[in-house]
């Protein structure tokens, strides 16, 4: 009887790579895939001389002895990521592309690959768990082990028909284990772990790219406090998001915080922190782990409103539409249209949705 097999997305950095090594101690045939995103950028070595991700990723699937694919998705991660991440700007939101990369992109390709090499499962090295509740009879994806590392947030989007498939397996290990799991094997990878903000814009120049992509869309104006007073003028709303402090361009006697945005009029209001509290938020296309008939009306849950916020004591009212409103116990710093909030009960991840 053939061993199962596996198809694993490898980014080039180390968490792919030693889950290559993992996975293939399981006794898994591996089968390793690079996705190219951002065509020769992805080739040569980086400005530091270090192996690019390509190389890197080549490199750590013959170290752990597996066959490695490189699919070049370039032109459908330019429209089905950066063209959403764009088309969200221009609505006035600040967008969470790689939340879309994963619904759009990443696993879709990863299950059509695992259809073409008649894989058993698919996997990624993204720090979460995936586990099947007897209970509930459905799959769900649960917080990693390292609670500093844990990406749960970013997946919550993942159907039934992906989780029944998946593998993470650096989820049930600490950074710190990975990493020396990863200088034992002697991989290059090492020097690739930490990616930039935003892997599509270079030097992480938000601006510059949003610049260059929106052109004459760009709505300026002034910023004003919560009287109406102006206080200055601006380049550009969707240069600013709900919350921020730092970058706004005005001397203030104490901390001010972007509390409003006008993207039709090009207003950014600002206020103290206290303006930025919301004791409540709606969400849109909210997708769910377990069927909604299962649920309360009122479902008693943890929110996290964005990937390194705390999760927040709340309650869910599920509406009809694909939308869902959350109260919180204790009002939240800032949410902001366009972020993902992610709905827990403990450490599994029950759904969520899009911050309107």
């Amino acid at each position: 009887m053939r061993n199962k097999t596996v198809v694993l997305a490898m980014s080039g950095g180390v968490d792919s790579s030693v889950a290559a090594y993992i996975l293939r101690k399981q006794g898994l045939f591996v089968i390793g895939i690079t996705m190219g995103l951002l065509g020769a950028r992805e080739e040569g070595p980086d400005t530091n001389g270090f192996p690019s991700s390509l190389e890197a990723a080549r490199e750590s699937c013959s170290r752990v002895g597996i066959p490695h694919y490189f699919i070049d998705c370039s032109k459908r991660f330019e429209t089905d990521v950066i063209g959403r991440f764009i088309d969200s700007y221009r609505r006035g939101e600040t967008p969470n592309p790689c939340i879309v990369c994963n619904e759009a992109m990443k696993f879709p390709v990863l299950i059509e690959q695992a259809r073409r090499f008649n894989a058993d499962y698919i996997a990624t090295g993204h720090y979460a768990r995936c586990r099947y509740g007897l209970r509930q009879g459905r799959f769900f994806i649960k917080e990693a082990k390292d609670k500093d590392k844990d990406q749960s947030y970013v997946l919550f989007c993942l159907g039934q028909d992906v989780l029944s498939r998946l593998k993470l397996p650096v989820g049930d290990y600490k950074k710190s284990d990975i990493y020396s799991i990863a200088k034992r094997l002697g991989l290059s990878a090492l020097y690739n772990d930490e990616s930039q903000e935003i892997c599509f814009v270079q030097d992480n120049d938000l601006k510059r790219f949003l610049r260059d992509r929106l052109g004459g869309m760009v709505v300026k104006g002034i910023v004003k406090d919560a009287m109406g007073k102006k206080l200055s003028s601006h380049e550009g709303t969707c240069f600013f998001t709900i919350g921020q402090r730092r970058g706004i361009g005005v001397a203030y006697g104490s901390p001010i915080y972007v509390t409003d945005i006008d993207h039709k009029t090009g207003d950014i209001t600002v206020g103290n922190y206290d303006d930025t509290l919301r004791q409540s938020l709606r969400v849109k296309n909210a997708v769910y782990t377990m069927p909604v008939a299962k649920l309360q009306k009122n479902t008693h849950v943890y929110v996290k409103i964005r990937y390194k916020h705390p999760k927040a004591r709340a309650v869910l009212k599920i509406e009809q539409g694909g939308n869902a409103l959350v109260y919180f116990k204790k009002p939240q710093n800032a949410p902001t249209p366009g972020q993902a909030a992610v709905f827990y009960k403990g450490d599994l991840v029950i759904g969520g949705g899009w911050i309107i």
